[in-house]
């Protein structure tokens, strides 16, 4: 493996392949080869690398407020909680920094539904070996 990559703890394989720049679905790697990415970042890239109305939106909130702590209110926290319950048939939502942390967030409900509404249920049943984030 090339030493620069010693620093790195190795959570998956990865080949010795480095991304330096990303446009829609395309990657290019720091040889100058274009790849068409089918991982998208692990599914969390849905609209694709760079894209400019994406890019504008992240330039402008980070010129105004980048991630205050989650003990306190924001408003690009009230005005997406506000959309996610008015259009959907939640009156609530839990936002959460990562995949582990909703997957815990979400058996915790369903524990706590389950204790409150289905005279104290609260197995979950999950896939063995199934991935549920990194905690």
């Amino acid at each position: 493996m090339n030493n620069d990559f010693a620093s790195i703890m190795p959570i998956t394989h990865r080949p010795e392949t480095i991304f330096v720049s990303g446009k829609g679905s395309w990657l290019t790697d720091h040889h100058g080869k274009r790849y068409l990415d089918f991982v998208q970042g692990w599914a969390v890239n849905a609209l694709g690398h760079c894209h400019p109305a994406v890019v504008e939106a992240l330039q402008n909130q980070a010129a105004q407020l980048i991630n205050p702590s989650p003990a306190f209110y924001n408003q690009p926290m009230i005005q997406l909680a506000k959309r996610l319950t008015e259009n959907s048939i939640f009156d609530e939502v839990f936002f959460a920094n990562s995949g582990a942390e909703a997957n815990e967030g979400a058996i915790k409900l369903a524990r706590k539904w389950g204790s409150l509404h289905r005279n104290g249920a609260w197995k979950i049943i999950t896939f063995e070996h199934g991935f549920h984030g990194r905690t």
